[in-house]
């Protein structure tokens, strides 16, 4: 075991909503016996991140945000079993590990999920991890991590050693995007031999979707559904058998064509549009499940045909994080991508730490579909 007092590292802190990214001296508390540091190789930037630095998603200002981080273990704390200094680990969401869920292996489910991960910014006890130069404190907890960061500290529940074949830019978006877009297909939606499944919105979370559901399982028939040509022509790349465009055509009467009219027997929603969240439960087939992966703002709601709902039974399912438990899935997710199954690589953009407003706005604009920030 190393020990060590304190710690520094530069930062990308966000002090008001709407504002930049700056780069900053941060301090780091003394670790906890169950955490960790972890000094970052890299993060990928997520869509949560930009949601919550333009206020559209709550979280306590001022914070270094950042959930998709990869890097080394530097030291641990006395009651740490899980992980050693020198082991590379995927970072990922944080869990109590102590509440029902979590001792039955469903850690998503944690009952202190949202403290750990977006609403607190602290750890459960209320202290904080994080402190600015001049010594005021920092929400430094996002996602258990705040890997928006040259070096962090983290849980052993949310640092899941991987092996050290993959380059780090392929690492980082396995804690969140690539395990949210593959544990959706592969944990949740399950398509059966045959099966139609129809994605909508082919941004990182769902190509991982279209891969995972044409590479993965015994679907016939994988539909992007997209309002950018470009990513459309990603996704038939992918795997994709067919695609829509949701400026020209109507999601579900495409679907219903494409299927004899019988519709999609899964779907899944991860752009966070409610329009596409209604289409999406209009494509299904007869008693078929849509999972709804996409978050607006707090608050938003979606008008749902009831008389519809009665007679074709459709299954509506919230996703979070891909229903996965990471510490078996992450490596899984690791050896897949190592042997070429689950080809991300064409997904990520790796940009400098330095240029996180650039890659922020690639991300924002639709440019990059998974830009990943490279520490060094």
């Amino acid at each position: 075991m190393t020990t060590y007092s304190a710690a520094t590292a530069t930062a990308a802190v966000v002090r008001a909503p709407g504002g930049p990214f700056t780069l900053e001296e941060v301090h780091l508390d003394a670790p906890h016996p169950d955490e960790v540091l972890v000094d970052i190789a890299a993060v990928g930037i997520c869509h949560t991140d930009l949601s919550v630095r333009a206020g559209r998603t709550p979280g306590p200002l001022p914070a270094v945000l950042g959930h998709e981080g990869v890097g080394t273990v530097r030291a641990v704390g006395p009651a740490v079993t899980r992980v050693a200094p020198g082991d590379t680990v995927v970072l990922t969401f944080d869990s109590c590990g102590r509440c029902p869920e979590c001792r039955t292996g469903r850690p998503v489910r944690c009952r202190h999920w949202e403290h750990l991960n977006l609403f607190g910014g602290r750890r459960l006890d209320g202290s904080a991890s994080a402190y600015g130069a001049d010594g005021g404190e920092l929400n430094g907890r996002f996602f258990g991590q705040s890997s928006f960061a040259t070096r962090v500290l983290a849980s052993e529940r949310n640092a899941v050693p991987v092996g050290r074949e993959l380059p780090v830019e392929l690492l980082a978006p396995l804690g969140c995007g690539v395990q949210t877009g593959a544990g959706a297909v592969l944990n949740v939606l399950r398509p059966e031999p045959g099966d139609t499944v129809a994605v909508f919105g082919a941004g990182a979370v769902g190509l991982t979707a279209v891969l995972a559901a044409a590479r993965l399982t015994p679907a016939a028939r994988i539909v992007a559904v997209d309002l950018l040509p470009g990513r459309l022509r990603l996704a038939r790349e992918l795997g994709a058998t067919d695609t829509v465009d949701a400026r020209t055509e109507d999601p579900a009467a495409a679907i219903a064509g494409l299927t004899g009219g019988r519709g999609a027997e899964r779907a899944l929603e991860t752009s966070g549009s409610v329009r596409a969240l209604r289409r999406a439960v209009d494509a299904l087939a007869v008693g078929g499940l849509c999972g709804v992966v996409g978050a607006p703002p707090a608050g938003t709601e979606v008008g749902l045909d009831v008389p519809a709902l009665l007679a074709r039974a459709p299954r509506i399912v919230g996703v979070n994080q891909g229903d996965a438990d990471p510490a078996r899935f992450l490596p899984v997710l690791a050896e897949l991508v190592r042997t070429g199954r689950l080809p991300i690589d064409r997904l990520v953009r790796t940009y400098p730490f330095a240029d996180i407003e650039a890659a922020a706005t690639a991300a924002a604009g639709g440019e990059a579909v998974k830009p990943v920030l490279l520490m060094r």
